[in-house]
Protein backbone atom coordinates (compact mmCIF):
# COMPACT_ATOMS: atom_id res chain seq x y z
CA UNK A 1 0.00 0.00 0.00
CA UNK A 2 1.26 3.15 -1.00
CA UNK A 3 1.49 6.64 1.21
CA UNK A 4 -1.02 8.42 -0.81
CA UNK A 5 -3.25 4.82 -0.50
CA UNK A 6 -2.74 4.62 3.44
CA UNK A 7 -4.08 8.33 3.60
CA UNK A 8 -6.72 8.30 1.28
CA UNK A 9 -8.05 5.28 3.31
CA UNK A 10 -7.60 7.76 6.49
CA UNK A 11 -9.18 10.59 5.15
CA UNK A 12 -12.40 8.00 4.42
CA UNK A 13 -12.48 6.54 7.77
CA UNK A 14 -12.85 9.82 8.80
CA UNK A 15 -15.92 11.38 6.73
CA UNK A 16 -14.10 13.10 4.01
CA UNK A 17 -15.69 10.77 1.03
CA UNK A 18 -15.07 11.78 -2.34
CA UNK A 19 -12.59 14.37 -1.37
CA UNK A 20 -10.39 11.79 0.62
CA UNK A 21 -7.93 11.54 -2.76
CA UNK A 22 -7.57 15.15 -2.82
CA UNK A 23 -6.75 15.83 0.84
CA UNK A 24 -4.30 12.72 0.74
CA UNK A 25 -2.86 14.70 -2.56
CA UNK A 26 -2.01 17.87 -0.54
CA UNK A 27 -0.47 16.31 2.48
CA UNK A 28 1.54 14.59 0.14
CA UNK A 29 2.49 16.64 -2.71
CA UNK A 30 2.98 19.93 -0.72
CA UNK A 31 3.75 18.35 2.69
CA UNK A 32 0.49 19.95 4.59
CA UNK A 33 -0.70 18.12 7.84
CA UNK A 34 -3.97 17.84 6.08
CA UNK A 35 -4.62 14.46 7.94
CA UNK A 36 -4.09 16.09 11.12
CA UNK A 37 -5.92 19.51 9.91
CA UNK A 38 -9.03 17.54 8.77
CA UNK A 39 -9.14 15.74 12.02
CA UNK A 40 -9.35 18.66 14.27
CA UNK A 41 -12.14 20.40 11.68
CA UNK A 42 -14.11 16.98 11.97
CA UNK A 43 -13.73 17.17 15.74
CA UNK A 44 -14.63 20.78 16.14
CA UNK A 45 -17.88 20.51 13.62
CA UNK A 46 -19.24 16.95 15.86
CA UNK A 47 -19.33 19.20 18.76
CA UNK A 48 -20.93 22.70 17.20
CA UNK A 49 -23.46 19.78 15.35
CA UNK A 50 -24.23 18.58 18.89
CA UNK A 51 -25.84 21.56 19.86
CA UNK A 52 -28.62 20.60 17.20
CA UNK A 53 -28.96 16.58 17.38
CA UNK A 54 -28.86 16.26 20.52
CA UNK A 55 -30.98 19.42 21.84
CA UNK A 56 -34.32 17.61 23.46
CA UNK A 57 -31.08 15.82 25.76
CA UNK A 58 -29.83 18.96 26.48
CA UNK A 59 -32.87 21.09 26.76
CA UNK A 60 -34.17 18.64 29.11
CA UNK A 61 -30.64 18.76 31.13
CA UNK A 62 -30.91 22.18 31.49
CA UNK A 63 -34.11 22.54 32.47
CA UNK A 64 -33.33 19.51 35.73
CA UNK A 65 -30.08 21.48 36.95
CA UNK A 66 -28.77 24.33 34.56
CA UNK A 67 -26.80 27.33 34.35
CA UNK A 68 -29.70 29.00 31.75
CA UNK A 69 -32.22 26.69 33.31
CA UNK A 70 -34.81 30.14 34.03
CA UNK A 71 -33.48 31.02 30.23
CA UNK A 72 -34.68 27.82 28.54
CA UNK A 73 -38.03 27.39 30.54
CA UNK A 74 -39.04 31.09 28.82
CA UNK A 75 -37.75 30.06 25.52
CA UNK A 76 -39.95 27.42 25.97
CA UNK A 77 -43.01 28.89 27.47
CA UNK A 78 -42.81 31.52 24.57
CA UNK A 79 -43.41 28.69 21.97
CA UNK A 80 -39.42 27.94 20.49
CA UNK A 81 -39.27 24.44 20.29
CA UNK A 82 -36.12 22.37 21.37
CA UNK A 83 -35.09 22.16 17.86
CA UNK A 84 -35.09 25.54 17.62
CA UNK A 85 -33.29 26.09 20.93
CA UNK A 86 -30.51 23.28 18.90
CA UNK A 87 -30.57 25.81 15.94
CA UNK A 88 -30.00 28.77 17.87
CA UNK A 89 -27.36 27.40 20.21
CA UNK A 90 -25.40 25.44 16.91
CA UNK A 91 -25.15 29.22 15.46
CA UNK A 92 -23.59 30.47 18.64
CA UNK A 93 -21.34 27.55 18.66
CA UNK A 94 -20.41 27.88 15.04
CA UNK A 95 -19.45 31.60 15.50
CA UNK A 96 -17.53 30.59 18.67
CA UNK A 97 -15.34 27.86 17.14
CA UNK A 98 -14.96 30.75 13.72
CA UNK A 99 -13.71 33.04 15.86
CA UNK A 100 -11.15 30.89 18.22
CA UNK A 101 -9.82 29.19 14.95
CA UNK A 102 -8.97 32.82 13.55
CA UNK A 103 -7.87 34.01 16.65
CA UNK A 104 -5.27 31.37 16.60
CA UNK A 105 -4.32 32.67 13.21
CA UNK A 106 -4.46 36.34 13.86
CA UNK A 107 -4.14 36.59 17.78
CA UNK A 108 -4.54 40.40 17.56
CA UNK A 109 -7.83 41.71 17.82
CA UNK A 110 -7.18 45.41 17.85
CA UNK A 111 -9.05 45.58 21.75
CA UNK A 112 -5.32 46.72 22.65
CA UNK A 113 -3.12 49.31 21.83
CA UNK A 114 -1.03 48.24 19.08
CA UNK A 115 2.59 48.49 20.79
CA UNK A 116 1.09 46.40 23.35
CA UNK A 117 -0.22 43.48 21.00
CA UNK A 118 3.08 43.58 19.11
CA UNK A 119 4.83 42.56 22.66
CA UNK A 120 2.17 39.50 23.36
CA UNK A 121 3.04 36.00 22.66
CA UNK A 122 1.28 34.29 20.04
CA UNK A 123 -0.34 30.19 20.27
CA UNK A 124 -0.23 27.38 17.42
CA UNK A 125 -1.40 24.21 17.33
CA UNK A 126 0.99 21.37 16.31
CA UNK A 127 0.71 17.74 15.02
CA UNK A 128 1.75 14.45 16.79
CA UNK A 129 2.22 11.61 15.26
CA UNK A 130 0.32 8.16 16.40
CA UNK A 131 2.94 8.16 19.47
CA UNK A 132 2.51 11.73 20.13
CA UNK A 133 5.82 13.08 19.09
CA UNK A 134 6.00 16.27 17.31
CA UNK A 135 6.08 16.15 13.90
CA UNK A 136 7.41 19.51 13.28
CA UNK A 137 4.14 20.66 11.33
CA UNK A 138 1.74 23.23 12.38
CA UNK A 139 -1.79 23.41 11.63
CA UNK A 140 -2.15 27.12 10.39
CA UNK A 141 -5.60 29.01 9.42
CA UNK A 142 -7.97 26.28 10.25
CA UNK A 143 -10.45 29.26 10.24
CA UNK A 144 -9.97 28.96 6.24
CA UNK A 145 -11.55 25.40 5.77
CA UNK A 146 -13.81 25.45 8.50
CA UNK A 147 -17.36 26.63 6.54
CA UNK A 148 -15.92 23.73 3.73
CA UNK A 149 -16.15 21.31 6.30
CA UNK A 150 -19.59 21.93 7.76
CA UNK A 151 -21.51 18.53 7.34
CA UNK A 152 -23.88 18.31 4.43
CA UNK A 153 -27.43 18.24 5.88
CA UNK A 154 -26.90 20.50 8.74
CA UNK A 155 -26.01 23.93 7.58
CA UNK A 156 -28.63 26.77 9.12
Amino acid sequence: MTERDRLTALFHALGADADAPDWAESEIEEGLPQLARYRLLRTVWQDVDAWSTAAPRWVDAYRADGAAADAVDRALAAGLTPEDLGALAREVARETAFAVLHALADPADGSLPADVEARLPGWRLAELDAEGVPTGRHLDALHEDFAELEPKGTAG
